[in-house]
């Protein structure tokens, strides 16, 4: 089962899932989600409306996809959709967007008591010493530092929780890609920043206090520490993923 890790869940009369306009008295969610094997995550609401219509078509299931309901239209954070066992919710972009969304969705799957459920996350990123458009499926999600872990403060104390992704599932995904000559294909670290432009070492943001030779030196030391690419959810993904007993992925896609 997906499990939470959350005594005081016990104690509520009502778990409210506020940003996905959910809750335990107003839907039967074990009715709604109970059978869902996969969970697909991206940034975009279109892109994950996109991605749906395409699992629609690839499963053979009845309608064009245009007929596909946002089951979270009741608030305009998120959006979800489902097509057979396949769940595609977007999370917006960085740490504090993918952060609630998978606290929420965690607690849906949980309360709809599913089992046996695989999670991956797609989403563009920036390459580093890759071919342009390439696919990289990550093997661990690091920080700025280079190191496989997630910092969350929680009150005044600073927790570190580990990033360790699923390796059987991102051998399989490898092994998927030889049969799809579209894209290259590799398995490498995706780096997690908190900011996309000073954080990831570009030099057009509003802020840069630091030069250019500085961030060649910067992204040749993450090219050596294994890195391959580079995003702002990964490390938030892979952690809370892995303590709640979701089997996960997180690789990186060229834009549909």
């Amino acid at each position: 089962l997906v499990h939470v890790k959350n005594p005081h869940l016990d104690l509520m009369e009502e778990d409210v899932l506020y940003h996905l306009a959910l809750g335990t008295k107003t839907h039967n969610l074990p009715a709604m989600f109970g059978d869902i094997k996969f969970v697909c995550v991206g940034g975009s609401p279109d892109r994950m409306r996109a991605f749906a219509q395409l699992m629609q078509k690839e499963l053979g299931l009845a309608g064009d996809g245009q007929e596909l309901v946002d089951i979270c239209a009741g608030t305009d954070r998120y959006a979800m959709y489902r097509t057979g066992p396949v769940l595609s919710i977007s999370h917006g972009m960085g740490i504090p967007s993918i952060s609630i969304m998978l606290h929420e969705l965690i607690k849906l799957l949980h309360h709809a008591r599913c089992r046996d459920v695989t999670i991956i996350r797609m989403g563009t990123s920036g390459g580093l010493g890759v071919e342009a458009g390439s696919v990289v499926i990550t093997d661990v999600a690091v920080d700025s530092f280079f190191r496989p872990q997630f910092e969350q403060v929680v009150l005044d104390d600073v927790v570190v929780r580990s990033t360790e992704l699923d390796k059987d599932l991102a051998e399989e995904l490898l092994a998927c890609s030889k049969q799809i000559a579209d894209f290259p294909t590799l398995m490498g670290h995706t780096m997690c920043t908190y900011d996309f432009y000073e954080g990831q070492g570009r030099l057009d943001g509003a802020l840069c206090s630091f030069s250019s030779e500085k961030k060649l030196q910067y992204l040749r030391r993450a090219y050596e520490a294994g890195v391959r690419n580079i995003e702002m959810e990964s490390t938030a993904f892979a952690a809370l993923c892995g303590l709640c007993g979701l089997r996960g992925e997180s690789p990186p896609w060229p834009p549909l």
